[in-house]
């Protein structure tokens, strides 16, 4: 398999991206999460912002609309939304599905790996996180877990 950080998936204006091209010649890791807007797990926004602004990480959110129907909005809602109250400047993705028939390629290669806590698998529920170093190692984190607390 290729690296992870070259699967290509697609941005809020349709365009082609990788986790590669979105990070920068300092990035060293990224941080992947599956985000939802109605969630009770979306004051994670704050630490993802906050890690957001370290040197050598990057960000990166996927709305997904799977789980209780938690990110119903359209890529301006979810983008004002976010702004307003976050502060969020990381990049937000296209939304996206991260279980099922119609799962998202980067997504199947993230669900192969064990989390810290045994879990493999499908995606449990918003706010998953997965930190991929610059060789493409994954190491995957329950969706309570605080952005703050891993890196």
């Amino acid at each position: 398999m290729a690296n992870i950080l070259d699967i290509e998936f697609a941005d809020m204006e349709g365009n082609s991206q990788s986790l590669r091209k979105l990070g920068d010649e300092n990035t060293s890791k990224w941080l992947v999460v599956n985000v939802a807007s109605a969630c009770g797990l979306t004051k994670h926004y704050a630490g993802l912002q906050a890690v957001s602004v370290q040197e050598g990480i990057s960000v990166v959110g996927f709305p997904c609309n799977q789980f209780g129907a938690q990110e119903p909005g359209t890529h301006d809602e979810i983008c004002r939304f976010t702004s307003e109250k976050f502060g969020v400047t990381f990049p937000l993705m296209a939304k996206l599905e991260v279980n099922g028939s119609n799962q998202a390629e980067l997504f199947k290669a993230l669900t192969k790996v064990t989390g810290i806590d045994g879990h493999e698998g499908p995606i449990r529920w918003n706010f998953e996180k997965f930190v991929i170093d610059l060789d493409g190692q994954v190491t995957r984190y329950a969706p309570q877990t605080l952005a703050e607390d891993i890196l």
